[in-house]
């Protein structure tokens, strides 16, 4: 299985509810770096995996909807606790959606999977995968 990986970072701030969480339901900051990881079992025609500038840029773009905002605001995520683990998700899930609407080019149709892993510190992160 062949593998590339790209980087973002993410700022947010939102707030949790129910005891679990503990002072995380007030409203709070997160900054997360961001590693989108994508998939395939053979190379493309030219030898990579996926074209890392599109990848880069896609990423972003995803990343961008949500930085900078209070998550709390957002309708799409009304009565939703933003864990970690959950925006995970939802990036991977929006970059499945732009591989097959062809952003990422046509080499991308190959790809087998993508995982995204948010890093909230250098001792705690968490990832979600999926096939393609």
């Amino acid at each position: 299985m062949f593998s590339v990986t790209v980087r973002e970072h993410l700022m947010i701030a939102h707030s949790f509810r129910g005891e679990v969480f503990g002072p995380a339901q007030r409203l709070h900051g997160a900054t997360f770096l961001v590693d989108a990881t994508f998939r395939r079992t053979e190379l493309d025609d030219d030898n990579i995996v996926v074209d890392i500038g599109l990848a880069t840029s896609e990423l972003g773009e995803v990343v961008g909807e949500f930085s900078y905002r209070n998550l709390d605001d957002e309708a799409e995520f009304e009565g939703i606790n933003t864990s970690t683990e959950f925006l995970a998700k939802v990036i991977a899930d929006r970059l499945a959606d732009r591989v097959h609407a062809g952003k990422l080019g046509p080499g991308a149709h190959g790809l087998t999977g993508i995982s995204v892993t948010l890093h909230e510190s250098h001792i705690a992160w968490a990832s979600y995968e999926r096939t393609l």
